[in-house]
């Protein structure tokens, strides 16, 4: 089973303090709403606005009058949000980020560099440095008979994650 180390490059997050604290990634899911009302307090009021009660954006961020910002959620420098985005909550999005129309978000961690452009829906899922989701990818996170999430490992090892949601984890780079 991969472990958080060997999967990220924590140098392109500021989540890193966070997730390191896990073994594995998926552990992680459970408790990004947390972290993020946790982290947005210590965000620098020169470098981010508190647009909202939860929501801070980076001064530097471009935000389409369209898109929903819901709480929490954290929009990094030089991310851009466009047209329609629907941002669900409990998202943490980092630095040169796309997010793009019709794109909608809920309970992630997308590190520096991620695209998810266009017609994408992300939950419960974290993506790494500069993944790239194609138009129209969709991290389905409920089984259809809504029993617990089961990862098999490259070994073919079946781990009960203890979750009734789980989107995807995608490494560093990682193309779908």
């Amino acid at each position: 089973m991969y472990k958080v180390e060997e999967l990220f490059d924590f140098e392109h997050t500021e989540a890193k303090g966070y997730l390191i604290s896990f073994d594995y990634p998926h552990e992680a899911i459970k408790g990004i709403k947390d972290f993020i009302l946790e982290y947005g307090k210590t965000l620098s009021k020169d470098e981010y606005d508190e647009v909202t009660d939860g929501v801070w954006v980076s001064k530097s961020a471009t935000i389409a009058p369209t898109a929903f910002l819901g709480s929490p959620c954290i929009i990094g420098p030089e991310t851009e949000v466009r047209h329609c985005a629907f941002i669900r909550g409990a998202a943490f999005i980092g630095k040169g980020v796309v997010v793009g129309n019709s794109v909608e978000l809920k309970n992630v961690i997308l590190f520096d560099g991620v695209q998810v452009p266009h017609y994408n829906y992300v939950g419960d899922s974290i993506l790494g440095y500069k993944a790239h989701m194609g138009a129209g990818s969709i991290t389905s996170n409920v089984k259809s008979d809504k029993t617990d999430i089961v990862i098999r490992d490259i070994d073919g090892n079946h781990i009960n994650t203890n979750m009734h949601k789980m989107g995807a984890i995608l490494g560093d780079y990682a193309e779908i």
